[in-house]
This record gives C-alpha cells, sequence and structure tokens, in this order.
C-alpha cells in the first residue's frame, strides 16, 4: 500500500470517474487504475463498483476511502511543518465563498492578500453553501466563507463578523415613508427574493415570520441568484428587497435614499471561516482570516443588539 495509490482512490471518489481523477491527478487513466487494482488486489477486497456511472465506491470501500483521507491528512501535516518553519507563506489555498459575501468582500481583499503573500496562489470558488459544504468535505476546499451555523458534525466554524440586513424599497413602497422598520411590515406580496438554494434567501423568510412559495409580485416570477439583480429590480420595478451590510458601499447617494433600517436587535447574519475538523494549510488559512478581519469594521464584530438569523 502506498501513499499514490491512495491518492487515487480518493480522487476517484471525489471527482467519481477514473478519467477525471485521472487529469486530476497528471496522470493517465491506465496507471491509475493498474495502481488501484494493485491495491484491491493487497487488500483482497473491490474498493469501487465500476458497474455504475458514476462510479461509486462499495460499502468496505467508502470506510477504506475514509479512512484514506485521514491518512493521507496526516501525511500533509509533514510537509506544513517544514512550511511552517518558513519565513514566507506560498502554496495553493482553495476557497470557497457564497454569493451573497463574494461580491462586497473579495474584491477589497484579494489585491492585499497577494501583494502581501506572492507565493501563495488563492483558488476561490463562488458557490452556494450546500455546494461548498459538500467540498470541504470530500476534501476539494481548503476553507469556506459561509453564513452560519451549520449545524455539520465534520466542520469546524470560526466566525468572523455578523452583519446585518437592511431593507431596500422603492418609492412606492409603504416602508420608504418609514424612517425604520420592522420585520413585520414587510409585505411579501411586493418583495423581491433571491432563489432557491441560497441560505440567504431562508434568512429574509424566517426574518418575514413566514415559510411559503413566494413569487415577488403576482403577475410575475423572477429567479436570480444575484444581490445587485435584486437591487435593480427594485430600481426598476418598484417593490422592496433585503441587502447584506456590506452591499451598502457601493450605493450611490440616491440609492442609499431607498435604505431603510430595522429597529433594534437588528436581524443580522453570522458570516465564519468553515474548515474540516482535521484541515491543512493552517498559516494560509489563519492569513486569510487576518485580511477579512482587517478589513471589516470593528462594530461587525460583535453580536450584541443583533437578532442572529437562522443559515439554513
Amino acid at each position: 500500500m502506498t501513499i499514490v495509490q491512495l491518492e487515487y482512490i480518493v480522487a476517484v471518489d471525489t471527482y467519481r470517474s477514473f478519467v477525471a481523477a485521472a487529469e486530476k491527478c497528471f496522470v493517465t487513466q491506465p496507471t491509475l487504475s493498474m495502481q488501484i487494482q494493485k491495491l484491491e488486489d493487497t487488500l483482497g477486497i473491490k474498493i469501487f463498483d465500476r458497474t455504475k456511472q458514476p462510479v461509486i465506491p462499495t460499502e468496505l470501500g467508502a470506510e477504506i476511502i475514509s479512512q484514506a483521507r485521514v491518512l493521507l491528512a496526516e501525511h500533509q501535516k509533514i510537509k506544513e511543518i517544514i512550511t511552517d518553519r518558513q519565513k514566507e507563506l506560498s502554496g495553493e489555498l482553495k476557497v470557497g465563498i457564497i454569493p451573497t459575501v463574494a461580491p462586497y468582500l473579495l474584491p477589497k481583499i484579494i489585491t492585499y492578500f497577494i501583494n502581501k503573500y506572492p507565493q501563495v496562489k488563492l483558488v476561490v470558488w463562488e458557490q452556494t453553501t450546500a455546494q461548498i459544504v459538500q467540498q470541504l468535505k470530500s476534501g476539494m476546499l481548503d476553507c469556506g466563507i459561509l453564513s452560519t451555523p451549520l449545524m455539520e458534525p465534520l466542520l469546524t466554524e470560526t466566525p468572523l463578523f455578523y452583519e446585518n440586513f437592511v431593507a431596500y424599497v422603492s418609492k412606492s413602497s409603504q416602508l420608504y415613508k418609514r424612517k425604520n422598520i420592522t420585520s413585520d411590515e414587510i409585505d411579501l406580496e411586493e418583495l423581491w427574493v433571491l432563489n432557491e438554494g441560497h441560505c440567504m434567501r431562508e434568512q429574509v423568510l424566517n426574518l418575514c415570520q413566514r415559510r411559503k412559495q413566494t413569487k415577488g409580485f403576482h403577475h410575475f416570477e423572477y429567479n436570480t441568484g444575484s444581490i445587485e439583480t435584486l437591487k435593480r429590480m427594485v430600481d426598476l420595478n418598484n417593490g422592496a428587497t433585503i441587502l447584506p451590510e456590506l452591499a451598502l458601499n457601493d450605493l450611490t447617494e440616491k440609492q442609499l435614499d431607498k435604505v431603510r433600517y430595522f429597529k433594534s436587535p437588528e436581524p443580522a447574519r453570522e458570516i465564519s471561516l468553515v474548515t474540516p475538523k482535521t484541515y491543512l494549510k493552517r498559516r494560509l488559512i489563519e492569513a486569510l482570516k487576518n485580511e477579512v478581519l482587517e478589513f471589516i469594521p470593528k462594530r461587525m464584530r460583535s453580536k450584541k443588539k443583533k437578532e442572529l438569523l437562522e443559515a439554513v
């Protein structure tokens, strides 16, 4: 049994394809298949059910792969011991981030991060919470920036900041006439919300205390995963939407006039740095965390006078 063989079975389990796994491991498909076959012969069991498409592990194979991930993580720590003694950070950091945070946070910190750590390659995927959680568990991502809590026993959450929600309303909305608002005053029939799969959608519906299919206006249904699109729908088609606080940094003076704040305790979400329980690249992840905290105002690091909404 070799480290390479363990890497190959983990890759096949991750990508559920011998061809894709071979590409990711930078070897030919016959080479990868031969090494996995040797490992199966050594162990005297079948690790994968090759009759299924996509390829899936056998029941016993799944247990072996799970242990292989642990062994590979421990093997990687040996390299990290050496890296930790080096003065300059280097390597690749794979980060997943939800779309309702990415455009308001990443552009502000990426330039500073890559200038400070030129030997680090930052690879970022903007994905839904479910996709990021799955890829953290499978080892495809090193860390994620997500709205929490997630209630995932295999993951560790480190809170970064607490972001208030605000209402963004058209002049035709009853909310426009108010200085501060409450969630009870929001009319779901005029509210533009994100489509299914986005945790912020659930938080907004929880805020409004009603869990039902929301279509915005009776005569029109619009499905989007973009907060910027929701904002434009209010600008051009009236109604209202809910924005995260960081989105206000990009608003014009005219648009800021459409923002209405909630009365205390203000509804908010917890944004955390999420990692697997046993994770690698600790110095790289710590460096990313520090860059985020450097950008976030100190008042957003406290959850006092905030009503935290569930992420799921």
